[in-house]
């Protein structure tokens, strides 16, 4: 199958993926939190930020290699955490955590996705992240560390933007519930997407392994919060200092949004921090990534990651430009995967840098640093239907 002429772009990944996922699934994934205001802001934002084509460069070959901290990499972007990704697809995390290695770009790990750390540690690359919600209890962050690092992750991902469980409507609407029960109402959706049933049944259906030996099941919650939120804390800077002096790799802080929290969090010695709304599945009252990103950018030196509505190369150039030094996509990678199968992700990274290069092509760029200054574009392109 030519995957180029029946995929050529994200959007056709996205439509694919939609017809092999049952409804509840898809409503997870795809889903923001509210009316979806800071989801649709994120699109838009991207969308208003343009640059001048520049001509007679002559024939030129591109490099979309970058460095990160103190890494190499092929290209400048790489996988992000999705919480329960093995819902999404069967054995997601493990097609994905292959893919990153032989691909060399990062992959992270969920602390709340389907697989534990060490059912991933046979396919880790060298550039494999562990995402941390934050666990009240030190015994429990202690052993959570340590089993991240026996199983051979580097980079560790400390999100710090769900202080609190969001509503996420869609996925309420959807009858998913945590952990997710086949009623006869989703049972109904399962028997019309038989690729993702068969997976299913040979792997189970999917929980949050990774926290099953801390948890007392007894405990109730609300539908749409699964067992991580009965062992998290709302961190605070002394809980940040403790994750910097016990953890002895890089540290990342995700889901910056404000450019006054950036200057602490570099005095603390992070060395890294993701400027994140959650691609809009936290606060629907959160202005665009890309909007906040340059004020971000000018108040630290720290590395910067960006995410949340990225959908193809001229987006990741466009974070770039304004200051990102590296760049991540969740959805897109199970949009890919669940379209096309395991062989999906690489090929959504040989998409997303075709893409940047053709672009590159158009403004002269043989490098990420040849970028030129962009421009905001005063009107929106017209709706998508």
């Amino acid at each position: 199958m030519d995957l180029n002429s029946r995929y050529p772009g994200v959007a056709d990944l996205r439509r694919r993926a939609r017809k092999r996922m049952p409804k509840f699934v898809w409503e997870f994934l795809d889903s923001g939190t509210g009316i979806e205001a800071a989801k649709s802001r994120n699109r838009a934002a991207l969308d208003r930020i343009g640059f001048l084509p520049s001509i007679l460069h002559g024939e030129q070959t591109v490099d979309l290699s970058t460095q990160f901290l103190g890494q190499s990499y092929p290209v400048p972007f790489g996988m992000a955490p999705v919480g329960m990704s093995g819902l999404m697809w069967p054995d997601a995390e493990g097609h994905l955590a292959r893919a990153a290695s032989r691909a060399g770009v990062p992959y992270v790990l969920s602390s709340v996705a389907a697989q534990m750390p060490e059912d991933l540690a046979p396919h880790l690359g060298e550039h494999s992240w562990f995402q941390f919600y934050p666990p009240k209890d030190e015994d429990i962050r202690r052993d959570l560390l340590d089993r991240a690092r026996a199983a051979g992750f580097k980079t560790l991902v400390l999100t710090v933007d769900v202080p609190v469980a969001s509503r996420r409507e869609r996925q309420t609407r959807s009858g998913l519930t945590q952990p997710p029960h086949l009623t006869p109402r989703l049972l109904a959706q399962v028997m019309t997407r038989p690729a993702w049933a068969f997976g299913m049944a040979r792997n189970g259906m999917p929980r949050i392994k990774t926290l099953d030996k801390y948890i007392d099941n007894s405990i109730a919650r609300s539908p749409t919060e699964h067992v991580g939120y009965l062992l998290r804390t709302s961190p605070d800077i002394e809980y940040a200092k403790w994750l910097r002096d016990n953890w002895d790799g890089p540290l990342i802080v995700k889901g910056v949004m404000r450019a006054d929290d950036a200057p602490a969090l570099e005095a603390m010695g992070m060395d890294a921090l993701w400027v994140s709304n959650h691609a809009g599945r936290q606060f629907d009252g959160a202005p665009a990534t890309i909007e906040v990103l340059p004020e971000i950018r000018a108040a630290t030196d720290l590395p910067l990651i960006f995410d949340s509505g990225i959908e193809g190369g001229l987006d990741i150039l466009r974070a770039v430009l304004l200051g990102a030094d590296f760049v991540m996509l969740g959805r897109t990678f199970h949009y890919a995967l669940a379209a096309i199968g395991p062989e999906g992700p690489e090929y959504l990274i040989h998409m997303l840098s075709q893409d940047m290069i053709s672009n590159m092509g158009q403004l002269g760029a043989r490098t990420l640093a040849d970028l030129p200054d962009a421009i905001t574009l005063n009107e929106l392109p017209a709706p998508r239907v």
